[in-house]
């Protein structure tokens, strides 16, 4: 800017820069001169600064949420791991000696969910961990509200995992009140609901019962929540149900997963293989 502009801009606006050079000189003086006057502009500035650095904080800690978010869900997965269900009990009666063993059964790694759908007739999910923290193929996979899929490839740092959003994705789950077994799947419609079959016709059902993990399979311990009845179609003479129920997984809102391993799990395929065999010879 030149310095005729400069000038010219003094002319055209000179009372209003007299105006504002009086009244921060009035202020000066009025805070030396009144105590009364002193107090009430620096309450006013001091609002005026926590207004700023209150904004400041929002803003900081909303770009600290995902550091508390990591830390509350390292810890979820550390209680998770201490639950009564994650532990198999060793009963020995021999010589009549009572003493019950508790062996850890599963544990939980927490994982952060990077990519996700919800939308597609096959769906997939791909979290920030991978075989460097244990996570292998086939492991269950939670959510802080219930049932999400299981691994199914691993690199060194990632996993993708098949959610029960996929058409090839079948678990073992029951009515937790009654008991009675079924199969989770999905039709590819909605995200929000599933479908339970072959549960049977000689058990009566109530709207809103809860469907849970059965522990069947090995993969999910048992009575992790999958969802809620809603209804249910009598298949005409198969003898089965085929139940719609709301999931208690909402997929489209996960960031943070729990991936459990079954540390029993090699020694239970092992015994199943040699029991197949044994059974087909």
């Amino acid at each position: 800017m030149s310095e005729n502009r400069i000038i010219r801009l003094l002319k055209d606006y000179n009372y209003v820069v007299l105006f504002l050079a009086l009244v921060v000189l009035s202020l000066v003086l009025m805070s030396r001169t009144s105590y009364y006057q002193s107090s009430r502009l620096l309450a006013w500035t001091n609002r005026v600064a926590g207004g700023w650095y209150s904004g400041v904080s929002s803003v900081g800690g909303y770009f600290g949420l995902k550091a508390e978010n990591d830390r509350l869900a390292a810890e979820n997965a550390r209680l998770r791991a201490q639950m009564e269900s994650s532990y198999v009990s060793f009963v020995d009666t021999e010589f009549e000696v009572n003493d019950t063993v508790y062996l850890q059964r599963y544990t939980y790694t927490d994982a952060r969910v990077i990519k996700n759908s919800w939308s597609q007739q096959n769906n997939y999910i791909m979290v920030a961990k991978g075989r460097d923290c244990g996570i292998e193929p086939d492991m269950a996979v939670i959510s802080p509200d219930g049932i999400v899929g299981v691994v199914m490839s691993v690199s060194e740092h990632f996993a993708t995992i098949m959610p029960v959003l996929h058409s090839d994705s079948r678990n073992s789950v029951k009515v937790k009140r009654t008991g009675i077994s079924g199969s989770l799947v999905w039709d590819g419609c909605d995200y929000r609901y599933a479908q339970v079959v072959d549960v049977p016709t000689t058990h009566q059902f109530l709207e809103g019962d809860t469907i849970v993990t059965s522990g069947l399979a090995g993969d999910f311990p048992e009575g992790i929540p999958v969802g809620f009845v809603e209804s249910a179609e009598n298949l005409s003479g198969s003898g089965f149900y085929k139940m719609r129920i709301r999931l208690a997984t909402d997929f489209n809102k996960i960031d943070h997963v729990y991936v459990i391993g079954n540390r029993f799990r090699a020694e239970q395929d092992t015994l199943m293989t040699h029991t197949q065999k044994g059974m087909s010879r």
